[in-house]
C-alpha cells in the first residue's frame, strides 16, 4: 500500500491523517470555531510600535494582536524570494537568479517605518502560539494547486523537490510563455508534468484574487478579513491530493460531496481516488489511525527490535533519546547499536512529522564509537527528512551521538491541541482536552448505537468526568443537541462523582423509561 488520505468529519472538528505504507505520518485537525488563519489575508492597524524589539503589534481583528518583525516588513525582494523559496513548509528552493530580481533599501528601524494608527496590508505567517499572537507579514503569498503567486516578487521560481533540471527548466519556460500579472511565481511540486493550461488556470484565479484584496483593502475599514484560507478539506485537496495518493477515503456523505467537487474542480484526473466509507467501524479506527493518535501522545515509542525512543518537551527544545530497551543483539555490541539507531531513524522522523515537532529539536542516539557508523545513521536521516514538507537544518552528528537540527514551526504540536496541562500534577504530565475528548465520547455513542446488537432504547447515558460534564452541558451543549439529532435519541450527561480519571466515561443506552441501562 502506498499513500492514503483518510477525512474523518466529527460533531465539532474535521481531522484528516494521512498515511504512508499503513503508517500515519500527519495528521491535521481542525476544529469547526477555530480554524486555521495562517494565509489568510488582513486590513490591520497598528497598536504599538516597540523599536527596543524592532516589532510592532498590530490589530487584524483577532483577540490578540498581530505580531509583525521589521524584517517581515522591509526586508529587501531578493531576501523575500529566498525566505519563501527555502523557508516554504513544501516548496522551498534556492535556486533563484537573485539579480533579476529588483531590490529596495535595506531595512530601516521600525520607528520610521510605522506609527501608532497606521493602516498595514498583512498575511498570517504563524499561527496563534501560547500567549503570544499570530506573527504577520507584509510580503503576500497566495498558493493555487500549481502555483505561489508573490506579487511583490519578481522572479520565477521552482520547488526544492522537483530535482531533475530540464523539467525545472521546462517548468519555467511553460510559465513564462503566458502572459504574467506584475510579482512572481513559485512552481509547486504538483506542478511536475504540467503544462501552460494548468498554469494558465491558477494565474487567473490567483491574479484576480490579488485584485479582490486589493480592492477590499481600499474600501474596507481596518481592522477587516480581506481574505480567508479556504477550510482544512479543501486545502488538503489543493495541497496533498497527488498522483502518489492511491485513495483518498471520507466518512460523512456531505463531507465527500464537498471534496469529490474540489477534487473535480482542481484535480479532476484523480476523482476516482475519492471513495465514501460506509463500513459500521469508525473510519480512523477501521485504518488504525486512531491507535497511531494515541501513541504519538506517549513519552515513550517501543521499535520493533525491542529498542525505544523518549520525546520530552522543553521551554527551550524538543529532546529525543533512543534506547536499546530490550533489544541486545547477539555478538557484536557496535552491531547491535548501529541497528538500533538506524531502525530509530525513521520512527523518529515519523513522530517528528506526526506530531509537528517544530524548533529546536536534540536527537541523542545511542553513543557510536566508529565514524562510519555515524555517518551512516546521519546519512539515513538526511534521508528520511528529505520526505518532510516542512523547512529542516540539521547538523552533523556529534561524537557524543547529538544531532542539532531545527524544524520550522508554523502551527501548534499535536500535543498542544490534543492535551491541555493536568490540574493535578501541573505540568508533570498531560490529560486530553475537553473538546477531543468529547469528540470521542460523541464517536463512541456514535458506534454504540451502529453496533448490530445496539439497544432499542431512546435515550443514550453518557457518564463522565465532573470536569468533562461541565464542558458537555455548557460549551458542549450544542454539539450534543446535534449529536442527538443525527442518532435519533436523546443524549444524558451525568458527572460520575469523585472520579480520579478525568478521561474515563461510560456510553450506555436506557432500555424502558427510567428503568435499566446496557
Amino acid at each position: 500500500m502506498g499513500k492514503r488520505i483518510v477525512v474523518n468529519a466529527g460533531v465539532t472538528e474535521t481531522r484528516v491523517g494521512v498515511q504512508e505504507g499503513n503508517l500515519l505520518t500527519e495528521l491535521y485537525l481542525e476544529r469547526h470555531r477555530q480554524r486555521s488563519i495562517v494565509g489568510s489575508v488582513y486590513k490591520g492597524v497598528v497598536t504599538n510600535v516597540l523599536p527596543g524589539m524592532q516589532a510592532a503589534f498590530v490589530d487584524i481583528g483577532l483577540h490578540k494582536d498581530g505580531f509583525l518583525y521589521a524584517g517581515d516588513y522591509t526586508i529587501n525582494l531578493s531576501d523575500y524570494a529566498r525566505a519563501m523559496l527555502a523557508g516554504g513548509d513544501e516548496e522551498g528552493d534556492a535556486d533563484v537568479d537573485v539579480e533579476d530580481l529588483g531590490t529596495r533599501p535595506a531595512a530601516a528601524p521600525i520607528e520610521d517605518m510605522l506609527r501608532k494608527g497606521q493602516e498595514v496590508l498583512v498575511q498570517v505567517s504563524k499561527e496563534s502560539l501560547g500567549t503570544k499572537g499570530a506573527r504577520i507579514t507584509s510580503f503576500i503569498s497566495l498558493p493555487g494547486r500549481y502555483l505561489v503567486y508573490m506579487p511583490q516578487a519578481r522572479h520565477i521560481g521552482v520547488s526544492r523537490r522537483i530535482r531533475d533540471e530540464r523539467e525545472r527548466d521546462r517548468l519555467r519556460a511553460a510559465l513564462r510563455a503566458l502572459p504574467l500579472p506584475a510579482g512572481g511565481f513559485i512552481l509547486r511540486t504538483n506542478a511536475e508534468g504540467k503544462g501552460e493550461a494548468e498554469f494558465a488556470n491558477d494565474v487567473e484565479f490567483l491574479s484576480r484574487l490579488w485584485a479582490q484584496i486589493q480592492a477590499r483593502f481600499a474600501s474596507a475599514t481596518a481592522p477587516a478579513a480581506l481574505h480567508e484560507e479556504g477550510d482544512l478539506t479543501f486545502r488538503v485537496v489543493r495541497d496533498l491530493l497527488s498522483p502518489d495518493v492511491d485513495e483518498f477515503v471520507v466518512d460523512a456523505k456531505e463531507v465527500y460531496d464537498k471534496c469529490l467537487g474540489y477534487v473535480e474542480a482542481l484535480v479532476p484526473a484523480l476523482a476516482d481516488r475519492v471513495r465514501l466509507h460506509e463500513d459500521r467501524a469508525p473510519v480512523f479506527e477501521a485504518f488504525s489511525i486512531e491507535k497511531d493518535i494515541e501513541k504519538a501522545l506517549r513519552r515513550r515509542v517501543w521499535l520493533k527490535s525491542g529498542g525505544y525512543i523518549v520525546i520530552d518537551h522543553t521551554e527551550a527544545l524538543v529532546s529525543i533519546d533512543v534506547n536499546t530497551g530490550k533489544y541486545v543483539g547477539k555478538r557484536d555490541f557496535e552491531q547491535t547499536v548501529l541497528k538500533i539507531n538506524l531502525e530509530a531513524v525513521g520512527e523518529v522522523v515519523r513522530q517528528i512529522r506526526l506530531r509537528d515537532l517544530g524548533g529546536i529539536i536534540i536527537i541523542d542516539f545511542i553513543d557510536m564509537e566508529r565514524e562510519e557508523h555515524r555517518e551512516q545513521v546521519f546519512k539515513a536521516l538526511k534521508r528520511a527528512l528529505a520526505e518532510d514538507k516542512a523547512r529542516t537544518n540539521v547538523l552533523q552528528i556529534s561524537e557524543l551521538g547529538l544531532v542539532e537540527m531545527t524544524r520550522k514551526r508554523v502551527r501548534q504540536d499535536l500535543r498542544s491541541i490534543l492535551s491541555v496541562q493536568c490540574p493535578t500534577c501541573r505540568g508533570g504530565g498531560v490529560v486530553k482536552a475537553e473538546a477531543p475528548l468529547a469528540e470521542e465520547i460523541f464517536r463512541a455513542v456514535r458506534a454504540k448505537v451502529a453496533a448490530p446488537d445496539a439497544p432499542a432504547g431512546r435515550e443514550v447515558v453518557v457518564r463522565v468526568h465532573p470536569d468533562v460534564a461541565r464542558y458537555l452541558e455548557g460549551e458542549g451543549r450544542e454539539a450534543i443537541e446535534r449529536l442527538g439529532a443525527l442518532i435519533d435519541r436523546k443524549v444524558t450527561v451525568h458527572a460520575i462523582p469523585n472520579q480520579p480519571d478525568r478521561e474515563a466515561y461510560e456510553v450506555r443506552v436506557r432500555v424502558g423509561g427510567a428503568g435499566a441501562v446496557q
